[in-house]
């Protein structure tokens, strides 16, 4: 629609649209006569129904950002071409009588209420509206194929065990620290760090660890450390053919984290993904080592001893028990 943009699913979208002249795309492609050239043009309508709000009258409305806030809206982006920032493209994607109110919603992130406002009494305002089963008859009826036993019907604590419910404590061996995962806004899976805007802002990820674990073992910020654990003690990723590669990172120490748990979040720490050079028909690709950046610590995931070809397993969800892996940190 003679617009530049970066190459992305929605222009692709717009211009496949453009090609086989789909009705509801391009020029007048909105009720009213509103274009659908570009991106924003979709996206700013979906912030100015949340900063509208419920009521056709609008009275639940967000309030008009100030010209302070104008202000910010604009410098912060100040760096970025007008491909993906023009600001009288993006006013003219939505209402100007709400033009003020999307940015305010958009300088916040979202919508959300006052923190008064998140409770009657001593109760959640919001509530779960629906039937939550505190017993499962079905799970009683269902067999455990490899212990011949019914599963727990009500909620109860199971310690970490294998698939024949046999207790493991790795922690008495040194393995006492508690392996989790999370995902950061901007680096949550392992493809978007093929994204440089977003890698520009979390080049690499750490091994988050509490302060009095930091103590105990003698790490600092930016220490680099192998993660270990009962059934990987190499603290290693066996690539096969394509050889082995550590698992290590640099340690974050924050007072967000439980003492005696480890985190790290996921999408960086790649060996493929076009962090390594390659070889296509002969020809040598090089790899960027930006890609590479980070660590990923899966492998460290504790082998069940019965099944011995898989990690211990969420036997009731059928799914991995990522929760259950205790390792232990040896600085490098």
């Amino acid at each position: 629609f003679g617009e530049r943009m970066p190459i992305s699913l929605e222009a692709f979208f717009l211009k496949a649209a453009e090609l086989i002249e789909l009705p509801g795309f391009g020029k007048g492609g909105f009720k009213g006569g509103l274009d659908l050239r570009r991106p924003e043009d979709y996206y700013l309508k979906m912030a100015a129904n949340v900063a509208f709000g419920d009521e056709k009258d609008g009275s639940k409305a967000v309030a008009d950002a100030d010209e302070a806030e104008i202000g910010a809206f604009i410098d912060s982006r100040r760096n970025l071409s007008k491909s993906v920032f023009d600001l009288e493209k993006w006013k003219q994607a939505v209402s100007p009588e709400l033009w003020r109110k999307v940015v305010y919603v958009l300088n916040r992130g979202g919508r959300f209420d006052d923190f008064e406002k998140a409770f009657d009494g001593k109760q959640l305002k919001n509530k779960y509206g629906k039937q939550a089963n505190m017993y499962l008859e079905k799970l009683v009826k269902i067999k455990n194929s490899i212990t011949g036993k019914g599963f727990p019907s009500l909620p109860v604590y199971l310690p970490i065990a294998d698939a024949q419910g046999n207790s493991l404590n790795d922690e008495k061996e040194g393995f006492d620290l508690n392996l989790i995962t999370y995902r950061e806004i901007a680096q949550c899976k392992s493809r978007t760090i093929s994204n440089y805007w977003l890698l520009g802002l979390l080049p690499e990820n750490f091994i988050l660890l509490n302060s009095q674990d930091a103590a105990r073992l003698g790490l600092k910020n930016g220490d680099k450390v192998k993660v270990t654990s009962k059934t990987n003690p190499e603290g290693i990723w066996d690539l096969k053919e394509a050889g082995t590669t550590p698992m290590e990172g640099r340690v974050k120490v924050i007072e967000g984290i439980r003492p005696g748990v480890t985190a790290f979040s996921l999408g960086h720490g790649h060996w493929a993904y076009g962090s390594r050079d390659v070889l296509v028909d002969g020809q040598r690709i090089a790899g960027d080592k930006r890609r590479g950046k980070g660590i990923h610590a899966n492998a460290a995931m504790r082998i069940d001893p019965y099944l011995k070809n898989t990690c211990l397993e969420d036997l009731v969800g059928a799914s991995v028990a990522f929760y259950d892996t205790y390792v232990k940190l040896v600085k490098v």
